[in-house]
């Protein structure tokens, strides 16, 4: 969320950065006017404090001089004065829960490098690597969900069975494939990057921590009996793992990464991009995740982008990457670039990973600071994330650009170390 001081010393800046993502000011507004009433009434309720306590020790003087009617006069005053107290602390109360739900609504501010712009048409493309429209052959523009049926490694009928529409199942040389690609994710990045494996279901607190609540809901798989979510994307746990902690600042850059299989209700896609590998219910992923500070945040989101194109690069897929703008960014996101992968039987750019710097956005949420060498007080830390590498789409762009004339799928050579001595899926 955002830092509540600002707001209060720059509102009309505040309303400037969100109104380049399209965003109304109106609860920027709205907490301006609600955090100037509650801090008035923080000071009549630390007034009338004040005047309790005083009295009481009036109170007590005049009991030790026997004054017992003058006592009990002033024990009067001091009972009044205390409802008084106690009601405007309620409100007061109120009032600041008021303005957290709205704080936890209003979205980040974009970066000034981001690019100004409505939506996803609005993206511009800083490079393409590896893409010739014109050099793909006949075979290789075979939709992914074709090539699977026919080879027997992609069963969406019977997942469909098992677990209703828009889930997935890869078999024999497909699962092969799915788990291929999750360990080479983890694999080329720990030489930096410390593996976790978080629990797949996580609390309320967690899941608003990252900013998917309040606001996507209904999108998030919920486990309502006990109030437990299903993660969408190892971001979630990752961001929490130091919730409410202060972390020194000798160990940042703190760099996480974790495989989870990932949850999403895909509310609102239906008959969109839904068939074979393109959207799914459930899928797996690798997280790379990093605490920084504040002057730190800028390298190691360069670092991210580069570790995951380095990955996708040596898949040997056509790629691009596209600078997100401000009006298609997600609510957390202070910066965020996309990489894209060619899928030539489909035809279409896959967004395979979203690389987001977010600020103290989250960390504010989750209450998560460093202390910086010699300093007395703490500041809250940034957080990055990207997708190392998720599965559904690189899956479908591997499988058709590397189908071959005689309808089986050379592995691409990075993988072969985790096929079991396997060559091709045919």
């Amino acid at each position: 969320m955002l830092d509540i001081r600002r707001i209060r010393t720059e509102p009309d800046a505040v309303k400037a950065a969100l109104s380049r993502r399209g965003e109304s000011a109106a609860d920027v507004d709205r907490v301006f006017e609600l955090d100037a009433r509650q801090r008035r009434l923080g000071t009549e309720r630390d007034e009338l404090r004040n005047q309790v306590k005083q009295l009481s020790k009036q109170i007590a003087v005049l009991h030790r001089d026997s004054r017992t009617e003058e006592a009990a006069t002033l024990q009067e005053r001091s009972r009044r004065t205390g409802e008084e107290e106690k009601r405007i602390a309620e409100e007061a109360t109120t009032l600041s829960d008021e303005i957290r739900q709205l704080l936890l609504r209003i979205p980040n501010l974009p970066h000034p490098d981001a690019p100004d712009g409505e939506g996803e048409a609005d993206n511009p493309v800083l490079k393409i690597v590896g893409f010739d429209p014109d050099g793909y052959a006949d075979h290789q523009r075979i939709p992914h969900w074709e090539i699977g049926e026919r080879l027997g490694i992609l069963d969406n009928g019977r997942a469909a069975k098992i677990s209703g529409s828009m889930f997935t199942m890869q078999r024999r040389g497909g699962a092969t494939l799915a788990r291929a690609l999750c360990q080479l994710a983890l694999d080329r990045n720990a030489d930096a990057f410390e593996e976790v494996r978080p629990p797949s279901l996580v609390s309320t607190s967690t899941l608003t921590a990252t900013g998917q609540l309040p606001k996507f809901a209904d999108d998030a798989y919920a486990i309502e009996r006990d109030d437990l979510w299903c993660v969408p994307t190892a971001e979630v746990p990752l961001t929490s793992l130091a919730r409410d902690e202060v972390l020194d600042e000798a160990d940042l850059p703190m760099r996480l990464m974790a495989y989870t299989p990932c949850y999403r209700r895909e509310s609102g896609s239906a008959g969109r991009d839904t068939r074979g590998m393109l959207r799914t219910h459930e899928f797996d992923k690798v997280e790379i995740f990093a605490y920084v500070s504040p002057e730190q945040a800028p390298k190691v989101l360069v670092e991210l982008v580069d570790r995951v194109e380095a990955t996708i690069a040596e898949l040997g897929l056509a790629y691009r990457i596209v600078d997100i703008c401000t009006g298609d960014m997600g609510q957390s996101h202070h910066r965020s670039l996309d990489i894209e992968v060619y899928a030539p039987g489909c035809d279409q750019w896959l967004e395979v990973s979203s690389i987001s710097w977010f600020s103290d956005y989250q960390a504010r949420r989750a209450n998560i600071r460093f202390r910086a060498s010699g300093a007395r007080g703490t500041e809250m830390v940034h957080t990055l994330n990207g997708s190392a590498l998720a599965v559904p789409r690189v899956w479908a762009a591997i499988v058709e650009t590397y189908h071959q004339a005689d309808g089986s799928v050379r592995v691409p050579e990075v993988l072969l170390p985790y096929f079991r001595g396997a060559t091709e899926i045919a």
